[in-house]
């Protein structure tokens, strides 16, 4: 098939067509700063566009009142992890503090990093080029709290962790975060060992902002909203399973992905575009079914935003089937 769009042609002669290309979707765009005006008129804060389904509004507030963790379960790309950024959005929380799962992860991770190596680098070179005096207070320059650390800080309005793939973790994790969740503090035993000699110090949290660790001790004020994310790939412990809410996420159905389409690409769907957005809307969910429910409703919003710009999804096959290609291998 002869390629008769886009900016790359495979002639191998450099050309200045990257000058045409045309702006990105709005889910791609780069976040605008305060004071200046959204891409295209579209809002690209985290968030902004999501939709919460009732069943999720209700999981969130008795996540809020119970000061419980969010399990939530869903096939990739249903908006489990958008879910975290539209709560902190609309209720002013903050930055959602992010904590990917993988399967070396650990509570240390989550919590605290100790430069300890950077620091014993830095000493040496300061008892050759000073007087050797060691200032304890410098110590926090070398310690960074984690999403988790930083959630646990004493806020008086509580910040959104999300805890994403908790299913990849190792066994032990979910455990082991059980015992901080019902704690709501933890010890740095770095700074705990010198509150003695410098009982307050200053640490970098998870955002890049300072906070003051009294005593090396964090505890909590306001219980943090965590919400974790499974693609229920595996089993977890009954202990676990009791302390959180859980929640499962379906796929959006066809009124659900209009008003979702509507959210990310209202300025860029013109009254001559909507037959090809219904059209692409019902071979979405038709291949959706076809492959058990694993396809992800960005990759409609793909297929949309390319007919937006006279592409011509719909007649290029190839180009279809490989937008909205199943999930599994």
């Amino acid at each position: 098939m002869t390629t008769t769009w886009g900016v790359f042609t495979g002639a191998s002669e450099p050309h200045d067509g990257i000058a045409t290309l045309p702006p990105p979707p709005p889910w791609r765009a780069a976040p605008h700063r305060a004071g200046e005006a959204a891409v295209n008129g579209a809002d690209s804060q985290p968030g902004a566009t999501y939709r919460a389904s009732p069943p999720e509004i209700e999981a969130v507030n008795a996540a809020l009142y119970l000061r419980r963790p969010l399990l939530v379960t869903g096939s990739p790309g249903v908006g489990k992890s958008s879910l975290a950024d539209a709560v902190a959005r609309e209720l002013k929380l903050g930055p959602v503090l992010r904590w990917p799962i993988t399967t070396r992860s650990t509570l240390q991770d989550g919590l605290y990093a100790y430069d300890a190596l950077g620091r014993l680098q830095d000493i040496n070179i300061q008892k050759l080029t000073g007087d050797g005096s060691l200032n304890l207070s410098t110590i926090g320059s070398y310690i960074r709290l984690g999403p988790l650390g930083t959630a646990l800080l004493p806020f008086s309005n509580p910040r959104v962790l999300l805890i994403d793939e908790i299913d990849k973790s190792d066994i032990d994790l979910p455990n082991d975060l059980l015992h901080v969740f019902e704690e709501g503090q933890f010890t740095i035993p770095e700074l705990a060992r010198i509150a003695g000699k410098q009982p307050d110090i200053e640490v970098f949290t998870w955002d890049s902002q300072l906070a003051t660790i009294p005593q090396g001790h964090v505890i909590r004020d306001a219980f943090p909203l965590v919400i974790l994310t499974s693609n229920g790939e595996r089993e977890f412990p009954a202990a676990f399973l009791r302390r959180c809410l859980r929640l499962t996420i379906s796929q959006p159905e066809r009124v659900q992905l209009e008003e979702i389409v509507a959210a990310h690409l209202k300025t860029w769907i013109s009254e001559d575009l909507r037959p090809t957005v219904d059209a692409l809307i019902t071979a979405f969910l038709k291949r959706r079914k076809q492959a058990s429910g694993d396809l992800a409703t960005d990759q409609l919003l793909n297929a949309i935003y390319l007919s937006s710009q006279q592409v011509g999804v719909q007649t290029r096959t190839e180009l279809l089937d490989m937008i909205m290609q199943s999930l599994v291998n």
